[in-house]
């Protein structure tokens, strides 16, 4: 950039013609030098420093020293119009800067006169572009009572354009029900306002303060990632019954099993000619190979998933798959206490403001539901003021961010607090004011209020609550959509995507097992292994996503996509839940079998015997039970199947003798519930987290389980 001429001379044509011969520039046509002297007189140069200009931008091209038209049309363009946006940038800079009253008038003042100038200006081709958003409205004006500095932190003067969102306003379906789980017999979606919300978990394996990102080394990276290859391979191997694992990299021409992490031999996007597998570190030393899927008539893969592979590799450079073993899922958690009362939790997630408009308008229509239906449990997610949000990429706030959040975050406290709900506030890596890595530490708000110190609760992304008993798996991340653009799959059903992903989080034990991650994510793959781990499986996963609403059973958990609050400039959907405990009883016993088996079994056989049997564990339930009512049904069954199946805890004698004599009742009752050994009383199933690396191979996959979140439902705004 030139610098300016101390005594600048008038501009005419014989002045910059004089400046262009020192630097032998010479002019084609008769309509250059009037040219030249509208772009002095148009961008405020001097005719020295039009030639100096002109001097950088034909050396820099390379082009010929004859200036035409079209070559001054293209060095208006990219020459002198970025010059201009660099001085109005630079006052854009100091507005994010602390100012006083009289500053800050200076601002709105200089804005003003941009805005004049850019009336009799011909438009840049970045601003010819057409907004994505429909339908397109006219920049609204404005009155001059809302351009005054003093109402810059009201709640409705965030941003130049104050009009609300027409197309939010028009909305249509409010209250509707898009999607639905459970109890279908028309609940009652009120709460009382308030219960027992804590973060499951040791508090030293939850983020509780921000910590140095950006400084992870290779090889702890490396140690991270291989730790958690072994841990899930033990994991594997216990429940699969496998051997031992070989060397992916070895020739084999019998069938060996392999351990490893599913990778991509490439930059671009997973498919089944890319597939590679990243052997362990025990075994293959970290070695790559790639597979052959041809052979598979089912599998869901993506990358950073630890699988266990039986198949041949006869040359050591391509491996062959005939089976994949899948991963198995934490046990569920038993709570000591049971629930006292039946809860409602209301679930939603930003943006909480169309793209059009920071008002926060769908926010206030929250807030009245919340003062409405008065929801045990709030769990608002992030992002509160949106990273992508047109107004906050255009730095068209007058307000700082900070300040901008903080409001937003006192409006959110203020309006929940006649409804006296726990109030659950999730951040996100779109909050433009909070720390961009996951996992992400919590608010900090030191400015909340006192009386609202024992109902707020600022939690880490991801975290685990336990609401009276029941946890939840919170994440604001868009794990669906990462995950679903680089899964690949073959079926031989229908097969639902939505379904496959969170199964693949519930077994991959994590929330988060891809990897590479998303360009999108800023991870510290330390940090990852430590607070982005599933403790246990949740009873409720709530994963907010772009992708569309749901609620899903899933391997016994419950999980829920609510939804964005808002989607561009329409209004979007939020969550509720219902959560009650049954029986008490089935809790402590066969909670997962016996709901269903000795519903009917007890009515007719097992009335007396294994409902007093089932309640201690049916250490002697059986004993007594199947005595007076499966007399003739276990007399062949059990004399068979309970001489061998006790000696190992029943898991086959009940399933041979019980499925003979208690086909009504205990086919799917002690199949389950009895599996893990009549003698211990079903304890091993009811103290996962004492030992939760045995304990997968006692939960079967797909056995029905009484979950405490009885009914769901996703609601428009």
């Amino acid at each position: 950039m030139a610098e300016p001429e101390r005594d600048p001379e008038p501009v005419t044509a014989e002045a910059v013609l004089r400046e262009l011969r020192l630097f032998e520039l010479r002019c084609e046509g008769e309509e250059v030098p009037d040219k030249l002297v509208e772009l002095c007189l148009s961008h405020g140069l001097g005719p020295v420093a039009l030639a100096n200009e002109l001097l950088a931008f034909v050396t820099s091209k390379d082009l010929d020293l004859q200036l035409t038209p079209e070559g001054l049309d293209a060095f208006e363009h990219e020459v002198l119009a970025k010059r201009g946006s660099r001085g109005r940038r630079g006052r854009d800079e100091r507005r994010g800067l602390l100012h006083d009253i009289h500053s800050l008038q200076e601002l709105l003042d200089e804005e003003q006169e941009d805005e004049l100038l850019d009336a009799y200006t011909t438009p840049s081709k970045g601003s010819q572009k057409r907004s994505n958003s429909t339908p397109e409205t006219p920049r609204p004006k404005r009155a001059p009572a809302s351009r005054s500095p003093y109402g810059l932190f009201s709640p409705h003067s965030f941003s130049p354009s104050v009009t609300p969102s027409q197309k939010y306003s028009s909305r249509g379906g409010r209250g509707e029900v898009v999607a639905s789980f459970g109890s279908g017999q028309g609940p009652v979606w009120h709460g009382r306002g308030g219960c027992g919300v804590t973060i499951f978990g040791h508090p030293e394996q939850s983020l509780s303060k921000p910590y140095k990102s950006m400084f992870q080394k290779a090889l702890d990276v490396r140690e991270a990632l291989a730790e958690r290859v072994e841990e899930l391979g033990e994991v594997l191997r216990r429940h699969h019954g496998l051997d031992g694992f070989s060397s992916a990299v070895l020739p084999a021409q019998e069938p060996v099993t392999v351990l490893g992490q599913i990778g991509c031999d490439g930059n671009g996007k997973l498919n089944t000619k890319s597939v590679l597998l990243v052997g362990d570190r025990e075994h293959s030393g970290g070695a790559e190979v790639p597979l052959d899927l041809s052979e598979l008539p089912e599998y869901s893969l993506f990358p950073g998933q630890v699988v266990a592979l039986e198949g041949t590799n006869s040359t050591g450079r391509r491996m062959v798959v005939t089976k994949l073993y899948e991963g198995v899922p934490l046990p569920f958690h038993t709570p000591t206490e049971p629930m006292a009362e039946q809860r409602m939790v209301l679930v939603a997630c930003g943006p909480f403001t169309p793209s059009d408009s920071i008002t926060f308008e769908p926010l206030s229509d929250l807030l009245e539901v919340v003062a409405r239906d008065r929801p045990d449990v709030c769990i608002l997610f992030g992002p509160f003021l949106d990273a992508k949000h047109e107004q906050v990429e255009s730095c068209q706030l007058l307000s700082p961010f900070s300040d901008v959040f903080r409001l937003c975050l006192g409006t959110i406290i203020e309006g929940t607090r006649s409804a006296g709900s726990q109030l659950v506030l999730v951040p996100s890596l779109r909050d433009v004011s909070h720390d961009f890595v996951y996992p992400q530490p919590p608010f900090s708000f030191p400015d909340l209020p006192k009386q609202d110190k024992e109902r707020v609760l600022l939690v880490p992304e991801p975290c685990v609550l336990d609401i009276d008993g029941v946890i939840f798996g919170l994440t604001s991340t868009d794990l669906l959509f990462h995950m679903g653009a680089e899964e690949i799959s073959s079926s031989s059903g229908v097969s639902d995507r939505f379904t496959r992903i969170l199964r693949h989080i519930l077994t991959q034990r994590s929330f988060y097992p891809l990897y590479p991650p998303s360009e999108e994510l800023n991870v510290d793959l330390e940090a990852l292994a430590a607070f982005a781990a599933l403790p246990v499986t949740p009873d409720v996963l709530v994963t907010p996503s772009e992708l569309r609403f749901f609620v899903k059973d899933v391997l016994g958990c419950v999980c829920i996509n609510p939804g964005r609050l808002t989607k561009g400039q329409a209004g979007g959907t939020y969550g509720r839940l219902l959560l009650r405990r049954e029986r008490p009883g089935d809790r402590n016993g066969d909670r997962d079998g016996d709901r269903d088996g000795d519903r009917d079994g007890d009515r007719d056989g097992d009335r007396n015997g294994d409902r007093d049997g089932d309640r201690d564990g049916d250490r002697d339930g059986d004993r007594d039970g199947d005595r007076d009512g499966d007399r003739d049904g276990d007399r062949d069954g059990d004399r068979n199947g309970d001489r061998d199946g006790d000696r190992d805890g029943d898991r086959d004698g009940d399933k041979t003798g019980d499925f003979s004599g208690d086909k009504t009742g205990d086919s799917t009752g002690d199949k389950t519930g009895d599996r893990t050994g009549d003698s211990s009383g079903d304890t091993t199933r009811d103290n996962p987290a004492e030992n939760p690396g045995d304990i997968p191979r006692d939960i079967p996959r797909d056995a029905p389980r009484s979950s405490p979140c009885v009914a769901a439902q996703v609601v428009r705004i």
